[in-house]
């Protein structure tokens, strides 16, 4: 029995481990839910070298940006866009411009 529950808490850990790296779960404060990011989200958004743009305004959750930065489209994966905002990678819907998580 004993044997059975180190196995099974073994392919729970590799499994966690698995996940987290694929996924990252992004709570957003100002809405009800939270926001599943895809892991080759952030990977392809991060390995971008797209220029940035000056914005006076604060970059968090749920803010939305003007229709004048320009956000570009994630290659295969629907509903994410991005943009470099004060230097700082930004993830946002595609049609609304909302920011729906920072990179850090």
């Amino acid at each position: 029995m004993h044997k059975i529950m180190m196995a099974a808490a073994a392919v729970l850990t590799i499994s966690s481990a698995a996940f987290a790296q694929s996924t990252v779960i992004v709570t957003d404060p100002a809405a009800t839910g939270s926001v599943v990011l895809p892991g080759e989200v952030r990977t392809y958004v991060m390995e971008q070298n797209t220029p940035s743009v000056v914005y006076d305004g604060d970059i968090v959750v749920g803010t939305t940006l003007p229709d004048t930065v320009e956000v570009h489209t994630v290659p295969n994966v629907d509903g994410y866009a991005y943009t470099v905002v004060n230097n700082r990678r930004v993830i946002v819907e595609p049609q609304t411009h909302r920011v729906i998580q920072v990179l850090e």
